[in-house]
């Protein structure tokens, strides 16, 4: 893939992240970016219109769930080489967005994750059961399914037939995760790179209450087992 023609995407989810979204869109690489959809989800603080203002197409998306954005988004996108999902709260830095394209671009790897724990972050931008539950996930998937990754996290690209050949269909946070387990069940090269993390501007949707933080970490637990089950009954072998 030849940086200068690579089409890319960039799918940010927003709900009222009007404190943020300026300075995301303001740091993401313009040379890059062929393209970036804001997909809203309902906000009433002005989100959506600072990302038109900025220059963003801003999609709605009345329905709740984080993968419900991020499909909807995959679903508008205009024929991307490469698609990337960043987090509308800055927690993540767009700027780094040569990191993650890198691998991808070089024809090193069809997927890449943005690890925040490769590098030293303050406690404050991952809370410690966060950063703990993270850390869980990532080693059941590890053991599992033999993929060395340190985090789930939300800054990530993958080529766009990749995504297409997945067929992603989980609507809520188990999105993320889905992506990682059936590229790897089908073979495609994931590769985590790191990047940097900072508190978020604004309060977490699910991170912010420990019953979130719970109730999410049970549903990608249990979510990282049952594909593997179904992967072993239906008799194919693990990828090495």
């Amino acid at each position: 893939m030849n940086h200068i023609h690579v089409r890319v995407s960039v799918i940010i989810p927003t709900h009222n992240e009007a404190g943020a979204i300026e300075r995301v869109l303001a740091d993401l690489p313009s040379d890059l970016a062929t393209e970036i959809i804001v997909v809203d989800s309902n906000s009433n603080d002005g989100t959506p219109e600072i990302a038109a203002r900025m220059g963003a197409r801003v999609v709605q998306e009345p329905r709740r769930g984080y993968g419900r954005a991020c499909l909807t988004g995959l679903a508008t996108a205009n024929s991307p080489d490469v698609v990337v999902f960043l987090d509308g709260d800055y927690s993540d830095r767009p700027s780094e967005l040569p990191i993650l394209l890198a691998p991808i671009i070089e024809g090193r790897a069809d997927i890449t994750l943005g690890s925040r724990l490769q590098r030293r972050h303050s406690a404050a931008a991952l809370p410690w059961h966060q950063a703990f539950g993270n850390r869980l996930a990532a080693g059941l998937i590890r053991l599992l399914y033999g993929l060395d990754i340190s985090d789930l996290g939300p800054f990530r690209a993958s080529r766009a037939d990749v995504l297409r050949a997945l067929a992603l269909e989980e609507t809520t946070y188990g999105w993320a995760v889905e992506m990682i387990l059936k590229g790897v069940l089908a073979g495609y090269r994931v590769v985590e790179v790191p990047v940097s993390y900072y508190p978020r501007i604004g309060k977490s949707k699910i991170s912010g209450t420990l019953k979130g933080t719970v109730g999410a970490g049970w549903f990608i637990l249990s979510l990282i087992v049952r594909y593997y089950f179904r992967h072993r009954r239906a008799g194919r072998p693990r990828p090495q």
